[in-house]
């Protein structure tokens, strides 16, 4: 049976890979001709989703240390 950090980490591994998906579909927009801002800004904005998601997500499988 998996845990829950298993599963917190496949979630993670998951998230990681769509932010470097982006990463290249934003890039292609970019070099190709006319851009549409609108579908750009959409992307941009999943993108950052997925970065807060990613930290929210390391910031759980962090252990809380008590100094």
């Amino acid at each position: 049976m998996l845990t829950d950090r298993d599963s917190l980490m496949r979630k993670l591994h998951e998230l990681r890979s769509e932010h470097r998906d982006l990463d290249t579909v934003i890039a292609r927009l970019a070099e190709h001709g006319p851009i549409d801002q609108l579908q750009l800004q959409r992307l941009k904005k999943r993108k950052l989703l997925l970065k807060d998601e990613v930290a929210w997500l390391e910031s759980r499988l962090i252990p809380d240390d008590i100094a």
